[in-house]
């Protein structure tokens, strides 16, 4: 009687385990597929690749402009803000460009280098507007990104997925992965090995 139960509570154990590695693997495929929709297009869609230094020539605060988003925003959701425009002289070939934050920010605003977030203290934006202008004007060169193949002449100054960040978004799912069969495999050398001695 006691090794029937035994043996019933192994089979329940075993099929927990099974459920789990299996639920593992599922849940790690769905973030490969979500990371593959997301953020391998933007990642290969970017054209700034190739890292080089930028020295500042200059770093202007313009006029109050617009928000405009492009892919058509409400109104509520355009806001003015100081325009800061930095020019920045590539290293790889001598030419005069304008710098953006992010690839984001020339799809925004091709006007400004940086464009903030919606803030309710437009004081807040100004004052942080200013100290990225002081920030420019203080750290002369820097490491940038541009275009190889031409197609940009500007350059961005830190890209939205580098390589390293989309290799750190598809480790935890890699992790996850691995881990659902090494559950499976165990369960199922356990499997054996119970037929194995009730064999014998």
């Amino acid at each position: 009687m006691l090794g029937k139960k035994l043996v019933t509570a192994q089979k329940r154990g075993e099929t927990r385990a099974l459920c789990l590695g299996l639920g593992m693997v599922a849940c790690s495929m769905m973030m490969y597929f979500f990371i593959g929709i997301t953020i391998v297009p933007f990642y290969t869609k970017s054209v700034w690749t190739t890292e080089t230094v930028c020295k500042v020539l200059k770093a202007n605060i313009k006029d109050k402009v617009f928000c405009p988003n492009s892919q058509g925003s409400e109104d509520e959701e355009i806001f003015p803000y100081p325009c800061l425009q930095v020019w920045v002289n590539l290293t790889a070939s001598g030419q005069e460009v304008m710098l953006y934050q992010t690839e984001d920010t020339l799809e925004r605003n091709p006007k400004c280098s940086y464009v903030p977030d919606k803030l309710e203290n437009s004081k807040e934006v100004k004052a942080r507007i200013e100290k990225i202008a002081s920030n420019f004007k203080k750290y002369q060169t820097f490491p940038c990104y541009y275009d190889p193949g031409g197609t940009q002449t500007n350059v961005i100054l830190s890209r939205l997925y580098p390589a390293k960040g989309l290799l750190f978004a598809f480790l935890w799912p890699t992790l996850m992965f691995t881990g659902g069969c090494l559950i499976i495999v165990l369960v199922k050398i356990s499997q054996y090995v119970s037929v194995l001695s009730a064999w014998q």
